[in-house]
């Protein structure tokens, strides 16, 4: 049985994905063991809650980046989770945590990296209009210390139409997310997931 958590600062629609799945008996031997937040008014632990999962805020002020994880890292580790999934989570990892979490810490990033690293959520989408690119897309890495720099473990394209807006664009790139999220996490249950170089 494969441990994992949630952690994210916003409304967390990729987690309904990890439910549904859950539920539905599509993701056998994965254990959702908590959702985790820095903001205590995101709408990802009311999510969580909803579903009948336990949903844990950690606020974070007054608290240097590594003493914040230090903390995550307790509850983490209390509640033996063996993969940890970042959905659009607000805060850098610190070194001591990346470290410590090598390779079990997966980002869902809302382009086809490394093009548009960096940004987040809807300044993403943005800068693809802007940018008048004809593909955009997910991408589900690994955590390094580098700002969406990371192994890719998958990606999948998203064709950008000439009457998209941010929210259109954003609606279609979180379908694709979701897609590569799951297949990431039985990727990793099934040990198929391998670091090179």
């Amino acid at each position: 049985m494969l441990r994992i958590a949630v952690l994210g600062s916003t409304s967390g629609t990729d987690l309904q994905a990890i439910i549904a799945a859950l539920q539905s008996g599509e993701l056998c031997d994965v254990e959702l063991a908590c959702v985790i937040s820095n903001k205590e008014d995101a709408f990802i632990l009311e999510r969580a809650k909803q579903a009948g999962f336990t949903a844990i805020y950690l606020p974070s002020q007054g608290l240097g980046r590594e003493d914040y994880d230090r903390k995550l890292a307790k509850i983490l580790d209390k509640n033996n989770v063996e993969l940890l999934i970042l959905i659009g989570y607000m805060r850098f990892l610190s070194p001591w945590f990346i470290d410590k979490y090598r390779n079990k810490v997966m980002n869902i990033h809302p382009s086809l990296l490394p093009a548009f690293a960096g940004g987040m959520d809807k300044n993403v989408h943005e800068d693809v209009l802007k940018a008048k690119v004809p593909i955009t897309g997910a991408t589900l890495h690994f955590v390094d210390e580098g700002a969406d720099s990371g192994p890719i473990i998958a990606q999948k394209e998203v064709t950008v139409a000439k009457n998209d807006t941010v929210d259109t664009l954003k609606a279609k790139v979180q379908a694709a997310e979701q897609e590569i999220i799951l297949q990431g996490i039985k990727d990793f249950r099934d040990g198929k997931l391998k670091i090179q170089n």
